[in-house]
């Protein structure tokens, strides 16, 4: 059942990814989708924990949630960032590749038994979402310090956020309480970052943060879900398969041909989910 929830998760993030990529092309603020984004996203999980479940909030559940919440919109922004400064055919399998912090710490922190077969099936799955997201001869004038530096903050971000939220599954904190205080925290850092932007707020990207942020609510329950009942080294490549969404979204939304090494890469990671479930 974990394995299928971590599908859920990479289905619904690689789902926003093409929200996203959609988006830019149409000169909408990644930074206002964002904060409507989080925004909605912790108007429905307060008032679900409020109306149903019950908030038992602690403040290392706020501190540690709104880290989360926090690194993953500077992942974001950096990655966007990065996208804008130097050449994208790196940029997404360099940032793709922060998956291998969490599965360090879950395999050598946590002590997460994963056998041979299962390691080949990790190794296939994070080639795959390199392979997947290459792109060669990309074209376009490239800063590449600046480049660097942002694409190696999103890695950091990113990975560290996986770590984290290994650590709060570990330390048994209430999923919701979690979620709650990351989108919480996430909206106050993109409020203060809004503080400094003099932009009107579109009415479009009020929608499209809406639906972000509903999307990201089942994806986040159900990361946590995994991590919870699964193996965190296997749901961490697994949830970067997301990867796959943006390439089938790009093939029939703005008619991009899937490449041959493309195809060969949705093949590894199939082969990868396989083997780790063996």
């Amino acid at each position: 059942m974990w394995i299928f929830a971590a599908l859920i998760t990479s289905l619904c993030f690689g789902i926003n990814n093409s929200i996203f990529k959609w988006s830019s092309g149409k000169g909408y603020s990644k930074v206002h989708i964002q904060f409507f984004f989080y925004f909605v996203a912790f108007i429905l999980a307060i008032s679900y924990g409020v109306l149903v479940d019950g908030l038992n909030l602690n403040l290392l559940s706020i501190m540690l949630g709104a880290a989360i919440g926090v690194l993953n919109a500077n992942g974001n922004i950096q990655m966007a960032s990065a996208f804008e400064k130097g050449p994208a055919s790196l940029t997404s399998p360099l940032i793709a590749a922060n998956a291998i912090f969490p599965i360090l710490c879950a395999a050598l922190i946590f002590h997460e038994h994963i056998s041979s077969l299962q390691w080949s099936g990790i190794a296939c799955m994070l080639l795959a979402t390199l392979v997947i997201q290459y792109t060669p001869n990309a074209k376009g004038n490239h800063q590449y310090l600046p480049w660097i530096m942002h694409t190696l903050f999103s890695i950091l971000s990113f990975g560290v956020l996986g770590i984290l939220m290994t650590t709060s599954t570990r330390l048994h904190l209430n999923s919701l309480d979690i979620l709650v205080s990351m989108y919480g925290g996430g909206a106050l850092y993109l409020l203060s970052a809004l503080a400094f932007k003099n932009e009107k707020i579109k009415l479009q990207e009020v929608k499209i943060g809406s639906l972000v942020g509903f999307l990201s609510i089942i994806a986040y329950g159900c990361y946590f879900f995994a991590l919870n009942t699964g193996i965190a080294s296997i749901i961490f490549p697994v949830v970067s398969l997301n990867c796959l969404v943006v390439v089938f979204a790009g093939c029939y939304l703005f008619k991009e041909k899937l490449k041959s090494y493309q195809i060969a890469g949705v093949f590894a990671a199939l082969i990868g989910i396989i083997l780790t479930k063996i």
